[in-house]
């Protein structure tokens, strides 16, 4: 398989993405005066905008590598939920998998920027399980995904929202196995230990410590080594990838019994936003392509350090993808 065959496969491939999405608010303006009625910086507001984001944004990344993106969550039934799938029908997503509850808000978080400097941020959102109506709902409407399109991976993005339960995750992956599909996961904490039997499971350093032992230890590529063993042994899990921030990437591929850790290829670093959805999304759609699990987790590596590149939440761009790709000989 050549690099642009790679990449024009991602064109034939249906992603169902699963998880926390929220509406990323931005109110932005000028701060120049002290407020009277407490030492607070007043933000006279000129600009608001609203995006996608969590669950949302792994979605945009898949529409933006030529992917066909699936997504199923909750919402809330209040204003938010409406301003959301209008969001997703102005970037061409489907709403028509995201469920409705009348007990829960749609997570929103407010960022208050005030002389191009974030000054406070106001999160609006319910962090409990779904209840047993709502889960319901939504596993209906992740089995209808199934039986009714050719899905050929499944995404977990975990925010700790509520949406993802231990039931609700072995449950779908206990229907994606039926279907032989692949699965990768983005998981945080609440969570962590009950992705059993999924294909990929990509934590950063950060959260492979805090779930495996719940306490930090002076970094050697040794212990992680370990971590990542033992917690891939112990979870059936086919293939762990960790991010290392600057230090780069690790993967423990148990089917073959390989470990494998790569540098972050060098870049001028402007803004880390969404580095993380666009690693995920590229090794999904590698693994989905069928390619080896050391070549994905190289390209979702050098995808991520592109996007780094550029300021603010952005794909990475296709074209770029490629020559980079092709630069470091990546596919032999």
């Amino acid at each position: 398989m050549t690099t642009s065959q790679l990449l024009d496969s991602f064109s034939q491939k249906k992603v169902l993405v699963l998880g926390d999405v929220m509406i990323d608010a931005y109110l932005v303006g000028a701060a120049n005066r002290i407020s009277p009625e407490a030492p607070v910086p007043v933000v006279d507001v000129q600009e608001r905008f609203y995006r996608l984001g969590g669950a949302a944004n792994v979605a945009l990344n898949l529409l933006a590598l030529g992917a066909t993106p699936i997504l199923c969550s909750v919402v809330g039934h209040d204003q938010k939920a409406t301003l959301f799938a209008d969001l997703m029908k102005e970037k061409n997503l489907d709403s028509q998998y995201l469920v409705e509850s009348m007990d829960r808000k749609t997570t929103t978080k407010y960022r208050v920027i005030g002389n191009k400097v974030q000054m406070l941020r106001i999160d609006e959102e319910d962090r409990q399980p779904l209840n047993e109506t709502e889960e319901e709902l939504f596993l209906k409407a992740v089995r209808r995904v199934l039986e009714t399109q050719p899905i050929d991976a499944i995404v977990f993005e975990d925010y700790d929202k509520g949406v993802l339960s231990p039931s609700v995750i072995q449950t779908i992956v206990a229907w994606s196995k039926e279907r032989n599909l692949v699965v990768t996961v983005d998981p945080k904490k609440r969570n962590f230990n009950h992705y059993q039997g999924v294909t990929l499971f990509k934590p950063n350093l950060k959260e492979l410590k805090e779930g495996v032992e719940n306490y930090d230890r002076e970094f050697s590529m040794e212990r992680v080594k370990k971590l990542m063993v033992d917690f891939s042994e112990a979870n059936d899990i086919e293939m762990l990838f960790t991010t290392l921030s600057e230090r780069g990437v690790a993967l423990y591929d148990r089917a073959r019994s390989l470990f494998y850790d790569e540098p972050a290829y060098l870049r001028k670093i402007s803004d880390v936003s969404g580095a993380g959805d666009t690693v995920i999304s590229v090794a999904t759609l590698c693994l989905a392509a069928g390619l080896d699990s050391v070549a994905t987790v190289r390209i979702a590596n050098l995808a991520g350090g592109i996007v780094c590149e550029h300021s603010g939440v952005v794909p990475v761009p296709l074209p770029y993808l490629e020559s980079e790709i092709e630069k470091y000989g990546i596919i032999q």
